[in-house]
């Protein structure tokens, strides 16, 4: 498979499953701290993000 087709098909593949790309500007400090702590505990980053923004959605919605 062409790089090219692999790139349409990752793409198609992304968008079926509902996974989107955000960008945020933070501080180099946490986002270093951040992946060592996520490496050390032996997790994905965009793993542990998703649990953290889960909860933090959970913890508001209660708070309604």
């Amino acid at each position: 498979m062409s790089a090219n087709a692999q790139t349409k098909a990752t793409a198609k593949y992304q968008q079926k499953v509902g996974l989107v790309s955000k960008s945020y500007k933070l501080r180099k400090e946490i986002v270093d701290a951040y992946a060592t702590a996520c490496k050390k505990a032996g997790v994905s980053a965009a793993g542990q993000l998703t649990k953290m923004m889960t909860a933090f959605i959970e913890e508001t919605e209660k708070e309604k």
